[in-house]
């Protein structure tokens, strides 16, 4: 079984049919919880070896997202690239300021003005979290976001709200081929 399959296989057994109220607030019939998949060291592994080259292909030389969804992903994707030999800048964004401290929207070092970003993110419903997450990065350092990534697009209107803030969504896996195994 090649990575896709695996992850494929890991997010169907994470993954269930009933009634649920996403964060989005939507309703559905079925939930992919991410986070059994992606706070899990194997999970972890086959994302980073998924997602990393396509960042690269898409010219990002730091990556983040939104906490929480995007954090373990971030992390890997920052050790994965070190062992790759080509270290990613890596950051998450806080729904809000931090409210002590130093009171950033943004954890991690600072982006140049110029720094070619990736976002990353589990699973894609509307998107809403990541175009808050490119309105923090560009507001914040007016970096160039090239893309966002997600393990999984649900296909209900993420990819829609992340082309009109001017981003593509590429996705591992869409919902036809998790309900298909479900």
């Amino acid at each position: 079984m090649d990575d896709r399959d695996r992850l494929l296989s890991m997010l169907v057994a994470a993954s269930r049919r009933g009634e649920f109220v996403l964060s989005s607030g939507k309703k559905s019939d079925f939930y992919i919880d991410g986070k059994q998949v992606t706070l899990t060291g194997e999970g972890l592994s086959l994302s980073a070896r998924l997602l990393y080259p396509r960042i690269v292909a898409a010219g990002a030389g730091a990556v983040g997202g939104p906490s929480t969804g995007a954090d373990p992903i971030v992390g890997a994707l920052g050790v994965h690239s070190w062992r790759e030999g080509s270290p990613l800048a890596l950051f998450y964004v806080r729904k809000e300021p931090k409210g002590h401290g130093a009171g950033r929207r943004i954890e991690g070092p600072p982006l140049a003005a110029t720094a070619r970003v990736a976002l990353v993110e589990d699973v894609v419903t509307t998107g809403a979290s990541l175009v808050r997450a490119i309105d923090a990065v560009r507001s914040t350092y007016g970096s160039i976001v090239v893309r966002t990534f997600c393990l999984v697009d649900r296909e209900e209107g993420g990819g829609d709200a992340l082309a009109a803030a001017g981003v593509p969504l590429e996705a591992i896996f869409r919902r036809a081929e998790i309900l298909a195994r479900l």
